[in-house]
């Protein structure tokens, strides 16, 4: 079995939250971590060394978007990702897996990263029905997945040891198994098949990943399962007999928050002290302290810059625990965003300037909406770790909920 090369450095004294290093070749990642996403190799608006700047530890990008353009044989011909992007720090990237559920059930169901991943917490929705694939990109089988471009309609084949190969090239230090990521909707006999067929493809991934060049890179399962608890427990045991050195957490998280933590509480609990644990697409503000209290080390989410470019920002206390700049009550008001922030955006512009970038369509908006979105979350991190270490997690989380201090 390898040794993780990661530290657990403190237990919180009255629950599962912990701080701890995660050791990779381009440095050191202190967790819990928030992991942004640069799906195409990039965070939207936000350049590597605004990134840095930020105090961004790690970032993930998804290898399906990467191979179907520029394509791994330009980027590893370019040296690989962290010269091809600029980006000098620790690096993950996503095998696919999400995008043969969103092209594919997701895309079916109406529900995904968009949509709601939780469909009984959707707002003014119509009750969700099962259609049948007709609207499938996605061909499944024993053997991988095949699926159509979304950029020219061109069919692509990934199979367990075409991504590890895939993900080889583009040299990031954490790379993740290809998986099928499964619907809130699907039923038990569907997500058992489509958690043991994955578990297939896991050892073969291993061995395929064995026989290739490390080059100092790690690759990490993922537990399916779905929101049905003895599914849950069977991968977690399964996935952790295995020689993978960290493990994530996919797959549908249930029709709910509550069953999301439910999940978390399943899983965990069967899964390695001593190996990281990265929970997937996951990464709101409340959602983020279920995960940690549960004992989870990592997360990524593309949230936290996609409402910013769609006009909302984090502020500690709101609803939600954000505001959305379009509205007409910020026409004329002069804060910032988040007097108690010190990113770049709230250090020099007004909650009204910021409007008014939106509604005028100019693209400074974005940068400076994802600029304080992604220093909120990444202090909040900081936050954390200082208050596991403290054995104050409930404290920071009540502050949280009450607002920004005074």
């Amino acid at each position: 079995m390898s040794e993780a090369p990661f530290d657990v450095v403190q237990r919180s004294a009255n629950g599962l939250a912990r701080t701890g290093r995660l050791h990779t070749a381009h440095g050191t990642v202190e967790t819990p971590a928030f992991v942004p996403v640069a799906t195409r190799g990039t965070i939207k608006g936000v350049e590597p060394d605004a990134l840095r700047a930020l105090g961004a530890q790690v970032m993930i990008c998804n290898s399906y978007h990467l191979h179907l353009a520029p394509g791994e044989e330009v980027i590893a011909d370019l040296g690989g990702l962290h010269r091809f992007t600029g980006w000098a720090g620790p690096m993950m990237t996503d095998s696919g897996g999400f995008q043969v559920f969103s092209l594919g059930a997701g895309k079916a169901h109406g529900v995904g990263k968009v949509a709601s991943v939780f469909p009984d917490e959707a707002v003014g929705d119509a009750p969700r029905r099962i259609p049948g694939d007709e609207n499938s990109l996605v061909r499944l089988g024993e053997d991988g997945v095949e699926f159509r471009s979304i950029l020219d309609g061109s069919w692509h084949r990934f199979s367990p040891e075409s991504v590890v190969t895939l993900q080889r090239r583009l040299g990031p230090d954490i790379a993740l198994v290809l998986d099928e990521c499964t619907s809130p909707l699907h039923d038990y006999h569907y997500t058992k098949a489509a958690m043991e067929r994955p578990h297939r493809w896991a050892e073969r991934a291993l061995a395929a990943f064995a026989e290739s060049d490390a080059r100092g890179q790690m690759l990490f399962g993922i537990v399916q399962g779905g929101a049905f608890r003895d599914l849950r427990e069977e991968s977690a045991r399964t996935l952790a007999s295995l020689d993978f050195p960290g493990l994530a957490i996919g797959g549908s998280l249930g029709r709910s928050k509550a069953e999301m933590h439910a999940v978390l509480d399943w899983t965990v609990a069967r899964l390695p002290e001593g190996r990281p644990r990265h929970l997937l697409g996951i990464g709101e503000i409340e959602d983020i302290f279920a995960a940690v209290r549960r004992g989870v080390d990592s997360v990524d989410c593309a949230s936290a810059t996609r409402i910013a470019r769609n006009g909302s920002v984090f502020l500690r206390g709101a609803p939600r625990h954000r505001i959305n700049l379009r509205n007409a009550a910020y026409r004329d008001d002069p804060a910032p965003i988040d007097a108690s922030c010190d990113c770049f955006t709230c250090r020099h512009h007004s909650r009204a300037y910021l409007r008014h970038l939106y509604r005028s369509g100019e693209l400074s908006f974005a940068r400076l909406a994802t600029i304080h979105n992604l220093r909120t979350v990444i202090r909040l991190m900081a936050s954390i770790r200082e208050a596991i270490a403290a054995d104050a997690l409930d404290d920071l989380a009540r502050e949280w909920d009450a607002g920004p201090p005074r």
